[in-house]
């Protein structure tokens, strides 16, 4: 019988592929353990997720949100002043603060409008049902909050999305939310005025 001969490099190259297999169809194989909202707290509390940790529960996975620049910065705080001065006790203006979706999601929108509750939100966090409007001011996580917020929170029902497009100096409202999408769409640029509950806002208080 003749000797079968292999090289070192042939021996190498079949041991790195079938390595490279194997790994493929462990992968395929591993379900990925998604987190629940109390789970997510509970992280908080034992220190896995710092104070400072800039961070949201979004479809059961915690994300690491984008660093916040001067301009995202003060155009959340124009928000704050602007709606503040428009509706003062008609609304109550959240402020990054969480809204607890579901089990799965509680996202921090960058600035939410809720309705007026006695306790302040002191008792929970809201729920879709408080809220009126979320805002997300977009610069590098524009295609972010396009995809993924818009799904979210049209899944949900919230009524109005406003997206805040720093590149484009432009303000798209989403509105009529039907099967975790809305329906309407609406741009808005420096001269416009944008309709919200009795007032109609200027864009260029905005962008």
């Amino acid at each position: 019988m003749a000797r079968v001969g292999f090289s070192k490099k042939s021996v190498s190259q079949n041991t790195t592929i079938f390595k490279i297999q194997l790994l493929k169809s462990m992968i395929a194989g591993v379900k990925k353990r998604l987190i629940k909202v109390d789970e997510y707290y509970r992280m908080a509390e034992v220190g896995i997720i710092k104070p400072g940790d800039h961070v949201e529960l979004i479809k059961g996975e915690i994300l690491e949100m984008s660093p916040i620049g001067s301009r995202h910065a003060g155009t959340v705080k124009k928000l704050n002043k602007l709606f503040n001065r428009l509706f003062d006790d008609q609304v109550v203006i959240g402020i990054q603060d969480p809204i607890r979706v579901d089990e799965e999601n509680e996202p921090e929108p960058d600035v939410s409008i809720l309705s007026p509750r006695e306790d302040s939100y002191t008792g929970n966090h809201p729920t879709p049902e408080d809220v009126m409007a979320v805002i997300e001011v977009a610069d590098s996580s524009y295609e972010y909050d396009f995809h993924v917020k818009s799904e979210l929170y049209a899944n949900a029902d919230i009524p109005e999305y406003w997206l805040i497009n720093l590149e484009k100096n432009r303000i798209e409202v989403y509105t009529s939310p039907v099967s975790g999408s809305y329906g309407k769409k609406q741009d808005f640029l420096k001269g416009d005025k944008i309709p919200f509950l009795d007032a109609l806002i200027p864009a260029s208080d905005i962008i």
